[in-house]
């Protein structure tokens, strides 16, 4: 009874992980739909016919077939970017879920970040920033897109300032009276909290 139900399973789900494509078996190029173009045509013949989302995408990377010896690494803020295709070692981002380390060949991601530090492995060297907030998209390329909402060096934090914005939010947290006041603060004493953390190490 156990052989003839193991070989049904098989027999199911041989097919489904046959015919299941992925991201990268998907075609590079946008395919255009030309009934959707020669239909626009016989009725509106006059007018070209409207442009989709995907036709101002660039074409997506080939996948490489070997793994590359380096990540390259684009990390952007909304006044700056900080790196542009600078080929690194690793990198070491803090998302929602903890802290994840990128190397190159990483599988496809999309990771939320939180309040914690950004590490920049390259060689013996590590750059680390303080990042308030983001994404980070890490491609099949070997290509990790950081998109920060504020990122500074952690070199550049003043431990001052931080324990005295901590001492601050945490006294508002402590006499908010309205659900606003209190998510305003607790996000104050996270974010000084972390950066506090990144200061000490």
């Amino acid at each position: 009874m156990f052989r003839q139900a193991s070989r049904l399973l098989a027999r199911t789900t041989t097919p489904w992980r046959r015919s299941r494509a992925f991201s990268s078996d998907v075609p590079a190029t946008p395919a255009q739909d030309s009934n959707f173009i020669e239909s626009w045509s016989k009725v509106i013949p006059n007018i070209d016919p409207p442009k989709t989302p995907s036709s101002f995408m660039t074409p997506r990377p080939a996948t490489p077939s070997a793994i590359p010896s380096k990540l390259t690494v684009n990390f952007v803020l909304p006044y700056a970017s900080e790196l542009s295709a600078k080929e690194v070692d690793m990198v070491i981002v803090p998302a929602t879920t903890g802290q994840m380390g990128v190397l190159p060949g990483h599988v496809p991601t999309i990771a939320e970040l939180k309040p914690g530090i950004l590490s920049v492995h390259e060689g013996n060297d590590v750059t680390k920033y303080f990042l308030s907030s983001g994404f980070a998209l890490i491609h099949a390329n070997s290509v990790a897109d950081i998109i920060a909402v504020e990122a500074v060096p952690v070199d550049r934090l003043d431990p001052a300032l931080v324990q005295k914005g901590l001492a601050d939010f945490t006294q508002k947290l402590g006499s908010a009276t309205t659900d606003l006041e209190k998510a305003e603060a607790q996000i104050g004493v996270d974010v000084h909290s972390a950066m506090n953390s990144a200061i000490t190490g």
